[in-house]
């Protein structure tokens, strides 16, 4: 009898984040003990696997680490993956990026091209070989339809951007995972965040932070009808989905657009491919836990197809408004304060999420309170997102 091979034991500890009794959201995880500038290829599948297990996971202690290692930790969870940044590399992205590259400033880190610089203001004297740079953009929360008032921003009172998972939607698949880590950003004074719509809902959060909620519990939140809808449905993208909507509005709370008509025709986007258009489940299925999540990126849904089993022929929805709608009564379940995380992070610290289970969004503060650094890395992934059922070929 062949004897059992066990796994090497990680050399880190992961600890579930600590919440309030008000709080509901279930996921997170602190990692302590790893160097991530020498990491093992055992301790690698062990860090992924926690990952997917607790959604998101913060590695503490991280400030010497050098940033081409964050890149080769990102190519290290994904080795069969194309090697470039999951939305292409940075000339392509700010030509082609649309709602993504719209109204600010994107740096690579000199010497690791596939790290982006995520943040705003004076970035020091060298940072990493970037000398004497700020970063320049718009409020994050510009592109929504009703704006904030410069006075009521200035005194803190903010909104989350857009609440949204890492992926191009287009040609590439979305990376299993980004990692974010932390250089600089302020600590005080709290921002407070509105919803700004009809619910009244507001959550006080440290600045320079990112939210989280997780896309498990929208699918827990669903009825029995629904969730056996979406277990069988798939929705398609626009083709370069973020020209297609770039001229779109969002709703005040982040999630989802209002619905004005402004979606670009096909023939005005940049040249695209058919077989690069992009078509998921509305469910994905987490290779770890086989947990279930509602993934579906609302604002880039071209058309959708609409069924309760596999034998049954799909309802093709290509009205958007139809499709938001449905949509937004299933996702705005989950966007309440008891159910969205803003993990703190501390200068060093890297943060990294399953981006095939949470829906992310930063969150703007007055940019008079300080610079804000940090450098992001994905990679596409090599394979695409699985449902509970597969996808037919549609003749």
């Amino acid at each position: 009898m062949t004897p059992l091979i066990m796994a090497p034991k990680p050399t880190f500890i992961a600890t579930p984040m600590k919440k309030t009794s008000i709080e509901k959201h279930n996921f997170g995880a602190v990692i302590d003990g790893l160097d991530l500038e020498d990491i093992s290829d055992s301790d690698v599948k062990a860090l992924a696997d926690a990952i997917w297990t607790y959604k998101l996971v913060v590695v503490k202690g991280q400030k010497h680490v050098r940033p081409i290692k964050q890149w080769e930790l990102v190519t290290r969870f994904d080795p069969k993956a194309p090697l470039v940044h999951s939305h292409g590399d940075l000339k392509t992205f700010n030509k082609q990026g649309g709602l993504l590259s719209k109204g600010r400033d994107v740096y690579s880190v000199p010497g690791a091209e596939n790290v982006r610089i995520i943040g705003k203001g004076y970035q020091g004297p060298d940072h990493f070989g970037l000398k004497e740079t700020t970063i320049r953009k718009e409020v994050l929360h510009a592109w929504h339809n009703d704006k904030v008032s410069d006075e009521i921003y200035a005194q803190g009172h903010t909104r989350f951007q857009r609440w949204h998972l890492d992926a191009p939607l287009y040609a590439r698949d979305p990376a299993l995972f980004t990692t974010l880590r932390c250089f600089k950003r302020p600590t005080q004074p709290n921002v407070t965040i509105h919803w700004d719509d009809a619910s009244g809902h507001s959550m006080t959060t440290e600045p320079g932070l990112t939210a989280f909620f997780s896309n498990v519990q929208t699918y827990d939140l669903m009825t029995d009808d629904e969730k056996m809808i979406a277990d069988h449905s798939w929705v398609e993208y626009a083709p370069h989905p973020y020209q297609w909507m770039s001229d779109c509005k969002s709703q005040s709370t982040g999630l989802g657009l209002v619905s004005q008509g402004r979606e670009k025709k096909l023939e005005e986007l940049s040249p695209y491919e058919e077989k690069d258009i992009k078509r998921y489940p509305m469910v994905w299925v987490n290779p770890v836990t086989g947990e279930r999540a509602f993934m579906v990126h609302g604002i880039c849904v071209r058309r959708a197809f609409m069924r309760s089993s596999v034998d049954e022929d799909p309802r093709v929805i290509d009205d958007v408004v139809e499709i938001r709608e449905w949509l937004a009564n299933i996702q705005q379940r989950v966007l309440k304060p008891e159910y969205i995380m803003n993990p703190k992070v501390e200068e060093g610290d890297i943060i990294m999420w399953a981006n095939w289970q949470v829906f992310h969004s930063a969150v703007d503060y007055p940019d008079h309170w300080g610079a804000r650094t940090m450098h992001q890395a994905n990679i596409g992934s090599s394979r695409q997102p699985v449902g509970p059922t597969p996808i037919p070929v549609l003749v």
